[in-house]
């Protein structure tokens, strides 16, 4: 099967080689070719040129992609997509006054939505998650990682993953699974939190890692959820298992989670609403991913990754959506491009940047996605008639994408 796009008015993120982030200064840059034209045979990139050079007679489907812009599709590298139910109530609860915090001291937030997962059925969880999963693609997510964490059970921690180990069969779609026990305090465990950590390492991450349904680890090092010596017993304990930890830090506190993600060689540290000298210090030595999450600070209401401080100490930023029951009930990564230009100050070309390429070194997929490079899979967006690329974030409340291919072929 061949696919020809041709005519495209603006075709972003062409790399000539593959390369694996961008970071710094460079993230301003944003490689772009006018009036181009894309060739893919089966589900990967083959050629790709300006359309005054192109020398390919036919292909069995040809696009016009007249006054409109090609760019890959989005790399959303923090998700808890994997989910029962939803939590409107709680919604409604902070609107009323109460805080994140004392909606979970009363049993609501994570306890709430392991609840409603661990009385869900294997196949009902799955039908849910698939029709997430079907959204967020028509949005222009191309790749994807999903986390469990809804659990808080053996059981139900398992399940979760094995639903997202189908969606992945399923879908034929790329989708990165994390580990997330240590997600939250269950209240059967309420004053033992000992005896959870013990739970979640000598229990569930030996069968995540015996049935090979996770290839991440991730902890909510957090004030009021898990503490630094959680966090670096949980990590140690991953090494012998070849898990790599991709961990919640710094979304109220900042209290030396990120320098001990660096220590253990995570591949990315998210959240960050909160960030000081000494985590700007201890990234600028690593290779580990920087991952804003504006979403979440939007509907939460709380401040946003100071996404410029980190880009001008040199380091790269990734967005995702954090898609999630209770702080971010949305996978719309063209909202997340937007927020994080309007309130995050980042230009259209560094937050095309953090939303690709960066997205899909968060998830350890920069070699084969992220990116318009021969050889890189043939996921892609095509957006309507539009002015320019700035027109997609400018745009917040439209809906620009016309088509989405994925492994070649329009979804």
């Amino acid at each position: 099967m061949t696919t020809l796009l041709i005519n495209i008015k603006e075709l972003l993120q062409v790399r000539e080689t593959s390369i694996s982030k961008v970071s710094g200064a460079d993230m301003k840059k944003l490689p772009v070719l006018e009036n181009a034209y894309l060739y893919i045979i089966d589900d990967v990139i083959s050629s790709v040129g300006l359309m005054v050079d192109i020398e390919i007679a036919s292909a069995d489907k040809i696009i016009d992609c007249t006054n409109k812009v090609v760019l890959p599709t989005w790399c959303d590298s923090h998700t808890h997509l994997v989910y029962a139910g939803n939590r409107a109530q709680e919604f409604v609860d902070r609107i009323n006054g109460l805080s994140y915090e004392e909606i979970a001291n009363r049993g609501g937030g994570i306890l709430n939505s392991a609840k409603k997962l661990q009385e869900t059925s294997e196949d009902e969880l799955f039908a849910q998650s698939a029709k997430r999963l079907e959204e967020v693609i028509q949005l222009g997510t191309g790749a994807i990682e999903i986390k469990s964490g809804y659990g808080l059970t053996t059981e139900a921690e398992l399940k979760m993953l094995r639903v997202a180990k189908r969606l992945k069969e399923t879908y034929n779609f790329p989708i990165k699974t994390t580990f997330l026990g240590a997600h939250a305090i269950p209240a059967n465990y309420k004053g033992n939190q000992d005896g959870y950590m013990d739970l979640v390492i000598n229990e569930m991450l030996p069968k995540v890692a015996e049935q090979n349904l996770a290839e991440y680890v991730d902890i909510f090092c957090e004030k009021g959820y898990f503490t630094l010596e959680d966090t670096e017993r949980l990590l140690k304990a991953a090494q012998q298992y070849n898990l790599i930890p991709k961990i919640h830090v710094n979304q109220f506190n900042a209290f030396g989670g990120v320098a001990l993600g660096v220590k253990y060689n995570a591949l990315s540290v998210d959240h960050l609403e909160e960030l000081n000298d000494d985590d700007i210090s201890a990234l600028q030595n690593s290779e580990t991913m920087p991952v804003a999450l504006p979403s979440c600070s939007y509907f939460l209401s709380i401040p946003y990754t100071p996404a410029r401080k980190l880009m001008d100490a040199g380091l790269p930023v990734a967005l995702a959506t954090d898609y999630n029951p209770g702080s971010t009930p949305s996978g719309n990564m063209n909202f997340v491009v937007s927020t994080a230009c309007i309130k995050m100050k980042m230009t259209p070309e560094e937050a095309i940047n953090a939303a690709t390429i960066n997205g899909a070194y968060a998830m350890g997929l920069s070699e084969t996605h992220g990116s318009i490079t021969v050889g890189k899979a043939a996921n892609l967006i095509i957006t309507k008639e539009i002015e320019s690329y700035n027109v997609l974030p400018y745009a917040f409340g439209n809906n620009n994408i016309e088509q989405v291919l994925i492994n070649g072929k329009v979804i």
